[in-house]
């Protein structure tokens, strides 16, 4: 498409349209799953409270998303007095923006993705460490005290969690050899017998329940909403914060939601690929694979959201520090040292690596050594039959 666009209209315009369109087009559908899992989560917590949920706007409840959207837009924004305006307004959006972003280096199928950079993991982490910033600064600019506190506590707990998150994902790093996105989901393909995904691999498994756990407390969803906590913090950061204000901290909680269920699929469960390498699956697009893997693990967030009663703060802290950040290091070591044992170096001729064409020959060498690798065949044709 981008070629199509700089032939048409130059290549500077060209590659600006374009890139437009492939954001509106992740951006907009984005949204609108946004106001849908919203519905869903309420009809999930009310299922297992043996509740109805929403079901009077629309059929069976569908547009009630949209017409709370719609209550909170015609509101007016109330400004508390004492609070600094800029930052004030700023936060929200800071909040939305990043929750978006992040998208940007997403896979949903084999070469669909904005930005396909070779450091799509550390782009992650980037964004994912800023977005605890427009907590800390709407916490900050409303000059109250409870939103104060639950700015506090946002950075006490986005730090604690970080640290953990980080050694996760060097594991992933080490064992498939690349910071991109689209290679990690390709060397996850037959990475246990015919199964696809590193969290059927007994070294990984035990990383991707960390990695779970701790996405929960880095989108401050319960059992560590504890910024929200309403019988303290009245409601945190959110107190002093009304009409579409408001609606940009919801929707950005939602978006982020959204975007570590889908770095829970990504990471350890295949991403686009099917879950069993077998040729027949493939029939499936893999971005139908992405999205049921995406509601599965929103299903999770909304279950545990649920059913899990709210951590007291030196709970959480002692879960990040004393239990995920000691696991998390230990299992470095031994995902290293497992693949030093078993794997064999890269061979200093490249035409070695090159005359590698299946899966079976490439596991033989380290992760690292894939990117020499210009014959291996990972499409769907060299899936077993």
């Amino acid at each position: 498409m981008t070629e199509w666009f700089q032939g048409t209209l130059g290549y500077g315009f060209g590659w600006f349209a374009a890139t437009l369109i492939l954001i509106l087009m992740i951006a907009l559908p984005l949204m609108l799953a946004v106001a849908m899992i919203i519905y869903a989560d309420r009809k999930i917590w009310a299922a297992m409270a043996l509740r109805r949920g929403p079901n009077v706007v629309g059929p069976f409840g569908l547009l009630q998303s949209f017409a709370d959207g719609l209550k909170v837009f015609l509101k007016e924004t109330v400004i508390p007095s004492a609070a600094n305006r800029g930052l004030f307004l700023l936060a929200p959006i800071i909040t939305f923006t990043l929750a978006l972003i992040g998208w940007a280096v997403i896979p949903f199928g084999p070469g669909m993705v904005l930005a396909n950079i070779n450091v799509g993991l550390l782009y992650i982490l980037a964004v994912s460490s800023l977005s605890v910033y427009g907590v800390i600064i709407a916490g900050w600019a409303s000059a109250s005290k409870y939103p104060f506190y639950s700015a506090l506590r946002a950075a006490a707990q986005m730090v604690s969690y970080e640290v953990s998150v980080g050694f996760v994902l060097i594991g992933v790093i080490l064992w498939a050899g690349t910071f991109n996105l689209s290679g990690i989901i390709e060397a996850q393909r037959s990475h246990v017998w015919i199964i696809n995904g590193f969290g059927f691999n007994p070294l990984l498994f035990p990383m991707s329940i960390i990695f779970f756990i701790s996405a929960l407390a880095e989108t401050a969803r319960a059992p560590f909403d504890l910024t929200e906590a309403e019988s303290e913090l009245v409601a945190g950061f959110q107190t002093e914060y009304s009409s579409m204000s408001f609606a940009l901290f919801w929707l950005g909680e939602y978006g982020n939601v959204l975007l570590m269920c889908g770095l829970n699929a990504v990471l350890f469960w295949g991403g686009w690929l099917p879950p069993i390498d077998w040729a027949p699956l493939y029939a499936v697009p893999g971005i139908i694979w992405f999205f049921a893997k995406i509601l599965i693990f929103f299903f999770i967030f909304s279950w545990v959201k649920a059913t899990v009663p709210r951590f007291r703060y030196d709970q959480l802290m002692r879960l990040g520090w004393k239990i995920f950040l000691p696991i998390s290091l230990l299992w470095v070591f031994l995902v290293s040292g497992y693949l030093l044992l078993t794997k064999e170096q890269c061979p200093a001729d490249r035409r070695v690596l090159a005359a590698v064409t299946n899966e079976q020959q490439a596991d033989r060498y380290m992760p690292s050594c894939r990117s020499g690798m210009l014959n291996l065949g990972r499409g769907a044709a060299g899936a077993i039959s």
